[in-house]
């Protein structure tokens, strides 16, 4: 199952518009604006740091770094990572970020920079040959979790206290056990999110039915609820995006069906006690892999996926299509004149949030 997942996500990519060319909205004031990044590689790890600066790592080790919002971007790559694929990239500034190479065993990994990639320190390898993960998120600068799929029947958490520089392997004592079939999707770095405090929520696929994890001390219990989403074993929620921790939404479908969308998109008011399904005719119309809510409204929040992207404007409870080509994750971050989303994806398409 995990080969599948690895084969049909790295292959995602479709309809990218040519780099350089404006993604024009459709009956939204929202578009993207592609940058020219000069790679091919596939960029499903994004972080935002603000309208400026931004990170993405993807296919053969590639890790970018831009600082004047897109015009140019730099090759921050660790080295001899060239047969990684990293899938995630957390940013605390410039300078300081971590990326997540995902994989069965060894090929799971954290790197590490405070220098803006000019070095990097592996911080950790995962040993455990059952293990694979999938996503990470950090609380603050220091504090951080990372997700694996299923270990002897339950998700398996790593955690961070130093920003990144040690990791921890959680007892499972405080996890609730996993579903038959059920994983995670390492998609676009989203399938974790960390709240204020020590708020995380992660989300499953996989099973007979798609679930959301949530802890409130930093990990080391969780409590799960159902979903009503679609599952399967190709399908599920790929993303959760929160606004604080009672209010959020949760995206996802099937990535062999990047064009359909069945059950693809929910909301909860409770912190993922319960999750409400968005009807059909007000969800995004296709398979998406990735969610932000922006900084600049706070109930306005971005999807993406192999077949378009989306906005509500009212929480996840109504969606409209903006962009038909491809991303497959969408971030945002800053304050006030320094806000800025960012999205990525195949064939080096990296772009900006004009609104």
């Amino acid at each position: 199952m995990r080969f599948l997942r690895v084969a049909a996500i790295a292959v995602g990519g479709l309809l990218v518009m040519g780099q350089g060319v404006p993604a024009q909205a459709h009956g939204s004031s929202y578009r993207w604006e592609l940058t020219p990044t000069g790679s091919t590689a596939q960029f499903r790890g994004l972080a935002a740091v603000s309208k400026d600066v931004a990170w993405v790592g993807g296919t053969a080790g590639t890790v970018l770094r831009t600082l004047d919002g897109g015009r140019h971007w730099q090759n921050v790559s660790p080295p001899g990572a060239e047969k990684l694929q990293f899938r995630d990239v957390e940013a605390f500034d410039a300078k300081r970020a971590v990326v997540l190479a995902i994989g069965v065993g060894e090929d799971s990994r954290v790197y590490r920079t405070v220098d803006g990639g000019t070095h990097w320190t592996e911080t950790f390898r995962n040993t455990d040959e059952n293990a694979f993960y999938d996503c990470f998120a950090f609380n603050d600068d220091r504090h951080g979790l990372a997700l694996s799929d299923p270990v002897d029947g339950k998700f398996r958490i790593a955690a961070t206290s130093d920003g990144g520089r040690s990791w921890q392997v959680q007892p499972t004592d405080g996890m609730p056990a996993a579903l038959a079939g059920e994983f995670a999707f390492a998609a676009s770095g989203t399938c974790l999110v960390a709240g204020p405090g020590r708020t995380a929520w992660f989300a499953s696929g996989g099973g007979d039915r798609p679930r959301v994890f949530r802890t409130f001390d930093g990990g080391r219990h969780w409590k799960v609820a159902d979903s009503p989403m679609a599952s399967g074993p190709a399908a599920g929620i790929f993303s959760l995006a929160f606004r604080n921790p009672l209010f959020g939404v949760a995206v996802g479908g099937d990535f062999e069906k990047p064009t359909e969308a069945v059950n693809a998109a929910s909301v909860t008011y409770d912190g993922g006690r319960t999750w409400k399904l968005v009807p059909a005719d007000k969800a995004p119309k296709g398979y998406r892999s990735g969610s932000h809510f922006v900084p600049w409204s706070p109930a306005t929040v971005v999807a993406v996926g192999p077949s378009g992207s989306d906005v509500s404007f009212d929480g996840g409870r109504s969606w409209k299509q903006f962009y038909d080509g491809s991303f497959d994750s969408v971030e945002c971050a800053g304050h006030g004149a320094q806000a800025g989303c960012w999205a990525s994806g195949a064939k080096g398409a990296v772009a900006r949030l004009v609104h």
